[in-house]
């Protein structure tokens, strides 16, 4: 993995980062499956673990899974983690998950965590699950609430923290900006950076009509640090984003086309739900890791 030195400063949104020829590797692993965990270690530069699927409910309490914090920490001296967030519900009008901050302090304690991320969504209405995300309005007003609440996840944890755009199923609110403009700004007000999940992409496309071509140009992809690839399936007409499958070699081509404009790409993450490993078996998986360090992260310089 090649490294290269990056620096944002925060107060101006000014970027000074230099670009990585080389993007690193990195999948998820949400525990239970220590063989899969002992194949994929070597594959991978950064594991990607989500504190909400390594955790569990014990004495009325959310905590971290003992067992699942015990594989992780054979490999912590090898690998680096990133952390991305569900439950943290960033965009929730009366204020995002406590519980999840709990565990987010948690696991800062115990990994070596390169950055973090959460969706740009909220999952609850006060209090009560949704039970899936949903994005905020795109106004002046619900910006002014998330950069409040990103300056404070910068100011408690010492490491870069990354908005992830959700993939949507309903029609959009009426807004202020378009869905570029909004990251646009809200990145250079905060200094955060973005996860572009190309999968998602390819589902709002399908789904709804969605220009993702205009989108990726009024984007500022200097802000991107870290893109997702999965494959998902189709369910009563729409395009799923369930994370059980293979990437496609549409999705894969339409990230090759993104890396070749955004400079500061420091991760590529292929994802996959822990449900869907009987399905894919351990031997696709590892292909998979394989195939995208073939045809993604060669050496980009120049």
């Amino acid at each position: 993995m090649k490294e290269t030195v990056s620096i944002v400063d925060q107060s101006a949104g000014r970027d000074t980062r230099e670009r990585y020829s080389r993007p690193a590797l990195a999948t998820t692993y949400e525990g239970g499956d220590p063989l899969l965990l002992q194949r994929i270690a070597p594959l991978v530069d950064y594991l990607e673990i989500s504190p909400d699927s390594i955790s569990l409910h014990s004495a009325g309490k959310t905590v971290l899974n003992p067992e699942i914090i015990g594989e992780l920490s054979n490999f912590a001296s090898d690998l680096r983690f990133l952390v991305h967030g569900v439950g943290l519900s960033i965009a929730s009008a009366d204020g995002f998950s406590q519980d999840y901050i709990r565990l987010l302090d948690e696991v800062f304690s115990r990994f070596p965590v390169a950055w973090h991320s959460e969706h740009l969504a909220y999952t609850a209405v006060e209090g009560e699950p949704l039970g899936t995300m949903l994005p905020p309005p795109r106004t002046e007003e619900a910006l002014a609430m998330l950069c409040e609440r990103v300056a404070f996840l910068q100011r408690r944890y010492p490491v870069p923290f990354l908005l992830e755009h959700i993939v949507r199923f309903l029609p959009e609110y009426p807004g202020e900006y378009s869905e570029a403009a909004f990251l646009n700004v809200l990145t250079r007000r905060t200094g955060c950076g973005l996860v572009l999940d190309v999968y998602n992409l390819e589902c709002d496309r399908e789904n709804l009509g969605f220009d993702v071509e205009r989108f990726l140009d009024d984007l500022d992809l200097s802000r991107v640090t870290e893109m997702h690839l999965a494959g998902g399936v189709h369910f009563q007409g729409y395009r799923v984003d369930v994370h059980s499958q293979r990437s496609q070699e549409s999705t894969v081509a339409l990230a090759r086309s993104i890396l070749d404009r955004a400079p500061h790409v420091r991760a590529v993450t292929f994802e996959f739900l822990k449900e869907a490993v009987p399905r894919l078996g351990h031997d696709a998986i590892c292909q998979e890791l394989q195939h995208l360090r073939e045809v993604l992260l060669h050496d980009r310089a120049g």
